[in-house]
């Protein structure tokens, strides 16, 4: 048998090996946009959009539920991570519109407590 020199390189392979990695990534990245915790914020008129680098997000759901950085925490666990944190961190507020109001005063009453100033309401532009 007579040995032949290739010459071409053959790229269907690398063709499929980078469809399926891009494949992955486009999954991956819908699934980290929408990593959010559902809820139905309220509307402004005013208002102005904020970037922060190093905030601590809290999520309050309609039905009472605690959320911290994404995860669901009980009131008194929110106290005792929050301890950790530097008071002049910044506090992001993500506030269910249809929550009871006496819920949302014991998440400020808790910041205030432990003397978190910095805090921010999300909320959605109101377009109207």
């Amino acid at each position: 048998m007579e040995d032949r020199e290739f010459s071409y390189i053959n790229v269907i392979p690398l063709v499929d090996i980078m469809l399926v990695l891009l494949t992955i990534v486009l999954t991956t990245a819908t699934f980290m946009v929408q990593g959010e915790i559902p809820v139905n914020l309220p509307t402004a008129k005013s208002g102005e959009e904020r970037k922060t680098y190093r905030a601590i997000n809290i999520t309050l759901k309609e039905d009472g539920r605690l959320f911290l950085e994404g995860r669901e925490v009980h009131p008194v666990q929110l106290r005792e991570e929050l301890k950790s944190w530097g008071r002049d961190t910044s506090v992001n507020l993500r506030v269910d519109r249809n929550v009871k109001f006496q819920s949302f005063v014991r998440v400020i009453d808790l910041l205030n407590e432990l003397g978190f100033r910095n805090l921010s309401l999300v909320v959605r532009k109101d377009e109207t």
